[in-house]
């Protein structure tokens, strides 16, 4: 079912992104330097770069994908930022003093003085095939989901957001970008504080703020910390200290969408401080927001839940010949919720380890529900799937005589990664679609136009970050480094905003052609890994290995980018540890290069 918005909250949802638009281009008209339209003039102060940190990298996926995450899984992602403090002060002490002291408008700048140009380059292109896909998708997550979930057209959508952002940014550039995300930050906050607030006093007088915790603990969506070394499970402790560290360092210290937020800082010291400021917030930030996720989950044992959240979806399977399957299937979960219901009311009543054992025991078993709804909604959708399943089945069926053969066990394990793959169908996967369904059916008006302008002021300011930062690359390490002439500042102001206008362009279209992954957020995450630990292995190498050429380093990067693309592709590791991964490889690969170069020619190579 499609939601209409009251005339109220699309007054809050057009005021907001209006003010903000409006705001930052008439702060920074009239920029005319590059340094003014670059590097914001070097005026910022470090609360301001702190918080310009912070929106550059809390899209609207942050929002609508953390809390999917925590409902469905827990508190336990926060691990992912547990190396960010550790990355920010390594950042401070080495690549901002380095950069400063070079007075460089881009991190690529100093790969050229240390190296050569088609260093620098590489790695440039690098940044923008990742940043520009990134770019698109960070349009595309909001887009899809409210689509879908309002009935409005996702082109419009995707154009709607894309035009705003090129309209502050190709006018201000980054003092636009870094002046506009004060106050999308204090929309962010203000939306979120009060999304909490309201859902716990959505939650029954008679159970307070600490038994709702008891009861996301008696299902294990506490559990924040896992010291496991299992390699298949995606966040522990381990994966974000080491796996997280690296991810970050490549991030804040390599990736121009974050470098340019700092740059523009009024000194080194304000420069630091701004990091260190996100550092010492951002935790407790993504802490705060998989909380409001876990609250929804219990909200949700006191209120019936859907089967799956994406309402198409559940229409859709309803009207196939797995309707009758689907409509069991909901009827049980009617059954299991006034079972919870009761075991959480007596669970906030007093603390009884058996009622937090059956609570447990229950929350499997919907979770098993929600699992069987997203294959019949996946055959319902996809006559070519229903196909190959039957064939498999079929097959599986045939030789249940002989459980132990080799045939028997290859064919199991095809059949249970098809089934597998229904849990991640754009159609199928409603994790990303939890907590704007949660908005729109359940918040008062006035509080869904904000939180509206929430999900669409976060997509603006990363958004507007990285095609800043896609202009900024382009126009100076690309454009203006392989000009036979010197272009005076007036013509490389125009040409960046002529990058700007084309790499937002460029963001659309990606949008109009993406699709959603498992989720939203692990996709930004995948697509930063792949590129991010070669990026920072390069840095590394220029920092502390004086003797390594731009020869050796060139080519040791095309190599490491190769292997890493492969390693992803097979699913070798999760894909935090590709950071490291790739990182140690460029080191070693360039180091090996550079021992086997030809003694005669150490300078060349």
């Amino acid at each position: 079912m499609q939601q209409t918005l009251d005339w109220i909250d699309w007054t809050v949802l057009v005021i907001t992104l209006a003010t903000i638009v409006g705001y930052g281009t008439w702060k920074t008209r009239g920029q005319k330097n590059a340094q003014d339209y670059i590097k914001g003039g070097n005026t910022t102060k470090w609360w301001t770069i702190g918080l310009s940190v912070m929106a550059t990298q809390a899209s609207a996926i942050t929002f609508l994908s953390t809390t999917g995450q925590a409902f469905s899984d827990g508190m336990g992602f926060v691990q992912f930022y547990f190396g960010l403090p550790i990355a920010m002060v390594i950042i401070c002490l080495v690549f901002i003093p380095l950069y400063h002291r070079l007075k460089v408008y881009t991190a690529y700048e100093f790969l050229e003085n240390r190296f050569d140009l088609k260093t620098r380059s590489l790695t440039a292109i690098l940044f923008l095939i990742q940043r520009g896909l990134a770019a698109g998708i960070t349009i595309f997550a909001p887009a899809i989901i409210l689509s879908v979930v309002l009935g409005w057209n996702i082109v419009t959508l995707n154009i709607v957001i894309g035009v705003l952002v090129i309209i502050y940014t190709v006018s201000g550039g980054t003092k636009a970008v870094t002046v506009t995300q004060k106050q999308q930050m204090f929309v962010i906050f203000a939306g979120m504080l009060a999304a909490l607030f309201i859902i716990i006093n959505l939650i029954p007088e008679e159970v307070s703020f600490t038994d709702a915790i008891d009861i996301a603990g008696a299902t294990g969506r506490m559990e924040v910390l896992d010291f496991s070394f299992d390699l298949e499970n995606r966040y522990t402790v381990w994966t974000g200290l080491i796996g997280g560290t690296f991810l970050m360092l490549s991030y804040f210290g390599t990736d121009q969408s974050q470098v340019q937020r700092y740059l523009s800082g009024k000194s080194m010291k304000e420069m630091q401080m701004g990091l260190l400021f996100n550092g010492l917030l951002k935790v407790p930030m993504q802490f705060f927001i998989l909380l409001v996720g876990v609250m929804v989950f219990v909200f949700y044992q006191f209120n019936p839940s859907p089967l799956n959240f994406i309402d198409a979806s559940t229409e859709t399977v309803l009207n196939s010949q797995y309707g009758d399957q689907y409509k069991t299937l909901q009827d049980k979960q009617t059954a299991l919720f006034s079972q919870k219901q009761e075991l959480s009311i007596e669970l906030a009543k007093n603390d009884n380890p058996d009622a937090k054992k059956k609570l447990f025991t229950l929350d499997s078993i919907e979770k098993t529900y929600r699992s069987e709804s997203k294959f019949l909604i996946k055959k319902a959708v996809d006559p070519e799937y229903t196909s190959e399943y039957n064939i498999l089945q079929k097959e599986v069926d045939n030789l249940k005589s002989k459980p132990k053969s080799e045939a028997y066990i290859t064919k199991s394990t095809e059949l249970s990664e098809l089934y597998k793959e229904a849990a991640k169908d754009t159609q199928t996967n409603d994790r990303d679609y939890m907590f704007i369904r949660f908005i729109l059916n359940h918040l008062p008006t006035g509080l869904i136009g904000l939180l509206l302008a929430v999900i669409l002021s976060a997509a603006m300011s990363s958004t507007a970050s990285e095609i800043n930062a896609l202009a900024t690359i382009t126009s100076i390490d690309l454009y203006g480094r392989n000009q036979k002439e010197d272009k005076d500042e007036d013509h490389m102001v125009k040409m960046t905003k002529w990058f700007t206008l084309g790499w937002g362009v460029i963001a659309i279209i990606i949008a109009c052609f993406a699709d959603l992954a498992e989720n939203l957020i692990q996709l930004v995450n995948i697509i930063g890994s792949i590129f991010y630990g070669n990026v920072l292995g390069i840095f590394l190498l220029a920092f502390f290995f004086k003797y390594i050429k731009g020869n050796a380093v060139f080519i040791g990067a095309l190599i490491t980018q190769a292997i890493v693309v492969i390693g992803w592709w097979f699913d070798w590791m999760p894909y935090l540890w590709l950071n490291l991964f790739g990182c140690v490889v460029v080191i070693f690969v360039a180091n090996m290069l550079q021992l086997l170069a030809p003694k005669k020619l150490p300078n060349e190579f």
